[in-house]
């Protein structure tokens, strides 16, 4: 048989299988004459289905199965096509509706009268912008009624807002956002759902909230999305994560528990649990071990919903999200001052929109908060935005635009002190599993390049986009804050020590935080947003104080400084730079901002009564000997005066000028040289 005769007689037997123009089958014994039992153990599938979908509220996992295996059977139903679409509409899967939402419009659109909103919700999923603003100009408006679902009601409002989310969406996808983004690997993946990652200021721990199998109570979610929520932590290994592991209990139980919050230095974490509709607790970190944690007070937990919640950076304050009434709308964002009584704030109008408000992150520049949002200009669902706190007022927020933002909901994002790099949950092309784990690399200014390449981002949940990436890249550090980290030890044993550090304003003299070095390894970390002359004292008891000091000017760029730390114990001939002492240049006139340096002094003498000390002054070799050894003389002379005017004895300290005979380093340098500039104590006594 000539082979266009075979394929004509193909097509006729295929036609005389399938509904007359593409109609609608019903599940009757008229359209299903010769296969009964497939008819009835079909509709008993759809009536599990719809059990479940009409529960309330809806199990559209459960229900999906079914209405797979009933589709199965008849796959020319629209009724039947629109509640799979639903079902993944609300699922870890959303853009799968898209095919079964098609074939119900084609098969029968009056089927159901939210096939045409379901249908433009799937083609917006799927950033097909275009096609899912014309489906919603033809989708009516839905009256209240007893569906759950993604679409129960849908009012004009609703419409006209999906619409300007769909011209939001051609606008920033117009102009991506120069980036890399990357999986974090299978170290941090798993095939479940990982996500709600929160990483340490200086990116060398990551925690992670996770499905998979293994989890502490072998529970898995009747909702149908893997295992109970634990919490996983990984370290950097210097260019991939290590393999997560579970932090078992006492941090994880038996039932959900999820990250929200991580202090910069990695030492205090805030969980999530579901109980008492949703409630922020806190655990800490002593040595290598998590601590059982306690439920954050009733000031920030309420029978409301609190969902998310980030610290400043020097601790004292909370950002969080709560659903509580008096809101904006739908989830808000609210400060709390930790250590206060008051009522927490709402960041108001600039931040808090009519809709949802999400994973809340300040960043630890302690000014620029990053938030998700179903409001401002989403392209749909949450997107992530950023907004700058400059005299007291929040900058507009900004969308930090496609392909970190999808239509779908972008949440949870944090990012390092450097400000080079993000961290995020998506469900992109390409995964390990429903919901993974990536990085975002943000590139520097675009500029002329000599050579240039077509290189593949990731995009979307569907598809990558095209976008032209200057080689090389170039990271931008647009972070204005330092990064101060190291370990504490015992001068002598050179062993760990769990020490108090304390960080001071110099020019009010206030403490303005206080944290602690960990207790097993030594280790600390300090963030110094810019625009303020930080004092930094490390004590413990039995040991001398060790004071450093940064003075950093409003806008100096990012900086990580490692700071080893030996702290000396109290024995005669011991030796301590006191780094927050000042004097203005050639002068022995003790500057305010000394005042701190000086009363820690002071109580370390009325506490010790045998102590007695030589007060020292150095200077560098710039100017005549001569003059140098009088300068350091009168700076000396000058901390004793201090001291004896706030009751020590003049009996207990001496005055000595070095000038410029006892550098600590070679004056080759103009650090080295500020090195050189100190004044300092020697016990003599004790």
């Amino acid at each position: 048989m000539p082979f266009l005769n075979r394929l004509l007689l193909l097509l006729l037997c295929a036609s005389a299988t399938l509904p007359a123009a593409a109609q609608s089958v019903a599940f009757t014994k008229d359209n299903f004459s010769n296969d009964k039992d497939g008819l009835r153990e079909a509709n008993r599938e759809l009536k599990a289905g719809d059990d479940d979908y009409r529960d309330d509220p809806p199990r559209y996992a459960q229900a999906l199965q079914h209405f797979l295996a009933a589709q199965l059977f008849n796959p020319n139903n629209a009724a039947l096509n629109v509640k799979i679409g639903d079902c993944y509409l609300n699922s870890a899967t959303k853009t799968a509706a898209l095919p079964y939402l098609q074939k119900a419009a084609k098969l029968d659109a009056t089927a159901d009268a939210r096939t045409h909103y379901l249908l433009a919700r799937a083609l917006h999923l799927s950033a097909k912008w275009r096609e899912a603003m014309a489906e919603y100009q033809l989708a009516p408006p839905v009256a209240s009624n007893t569906r759950n679902g993604d679409a129960g009601t849908i009012t004009p409002n609703d419409l006209q807002r999906r619409m300007q989310e769909c011209r939001n969406g051609q606008q920033l996808m117009a102009h991506p956002t120069r980036v890399f983004i990357d999986n974090a690997g299978p170290e941090l993946n798993s095939p479940a759902s990982d996500y709600g990652p929160v990483v340490s200021a200086d990116e060398s721990t990551i925690l992670i909230t996770s499905r998979r199998e293994g989890s502490t109570g072998g529970k898995k979610d009747p909702a149908g999305d893997g295992y109970f929520e634990d919490i996983y932590q990984s370290t950097w290994k210097g260019k991939v994560w290590s393999r997560a592991t579970n932090l078992g209990a006492p941090v994880n139980t038996d039932d959900h528990n999820a990250t929200v919050g991580l202090a910069p230095d990695g030492q205090r974490m805030l969980v999530y649990v579901g109980t008492n509709g949703g409630d922020l607790l806190e655990t800490t970190l002593s040595g290598s071990t998590w601590n059982k944690p306690r439920r954050l007070n009733s000031r920030i937990n309420t029978n409301a919903h609190e969902t998310s919640a980030s610290y400043s950076p020097d601790g004292r304050y909370l950002y969080f999200v709560s659903d509580r009434p008096g809101g904006a709308g739908g989830s808000d964002i609210y400060k709390v001052d930790l250590a206060g009584k008051n009522t927490p704030v709402s960041l108001g109008p600039a931040i808090n929109t009519a809709y949802g408000e999400e994973g809340a992150f300040m960043a630890p520049d302690g000014k620029t908060l990053y938030f998700s949002s179903e409001g401002h200009n989403s392209m749909g669902g949450y997107d992530i935005f950023k907004s700058v706190l400059e005299n007291g007022k929040w900058s507009t927020p900004e969308n930090l635009g496609w392909p970190i933002n999808t239509p779908d909901d972008d949440v949870f994002f944090v990012t390092s002190a450097s400000g080079r790099h993000g961290y995020y949950s998506s469900e992109r092309p390409g995964g390990l599993g429903a919901k993974d784990i990536y990085r975002i690399t943000f590139l520097g200014p675009e500029k002329q390049p000599l050579l240039s390449e077509e290189d593949q981002l990731l995009a979307s949940r569907l598809a990558p986009i095209k976008q032209t990436v200057l080689a090389p890249a170039v990271a931008v550090a647009t972070a204005q804050v330092t990064i101060l980290k190291g370990t504490v030890t015992d001068d002598a044993t050179k062993q760990p020590v769990d020490a108090a550090i304390d960080l001071i304003d110099n020019t009010s003299g206030q403490t303005i935080a206080n944290f602690r070095s960990n207790a097993t390894s030594g280790r600390y970390l300090v963030s110094l947003p810019s625009g303020t002359n930080y004092g930094i004292v490390v004590r413990q008891d039995g040991y001398l104080f060790h004071s450093e000091n940064f003075d950093l000017p409003a806008g100096a760029a990012f900086a990580e400084v490692v700071k080893d730390i030996p702290l000396k114990k109290l024995e005669i001939g011991t030796t301590i730079v006191l780094r927050n002492i000042f004097f203005d240049t050639g002068k022995a006139t003790l500057r305010p901002e000394s005042t701190a340096e000086l009363e820690r002094l002071q109580k370390l003498l009325t506490e010790t009564p045998a102590l007695k000390l030589e007060m020292a002054g150095h200077t560098d070799d710039v100017g005549e000997a001569a003059m140098n050894q009088d300068l350091s003389q009168r700076r000396a002379q000058a901390v004793v005066s201090y001291l004896t005017q706030h009751g020590i004895a003049a009996a207990r300290l001496t005055a000595m000028g070095y000038g410029e005979s006892k550098p600590e380093v070679p004056n080759t340098s103009k650090g080295n040289r500020q090195l050189n500039r100190r004044t300092e104590f020697k016990v003599t006594a004790k």
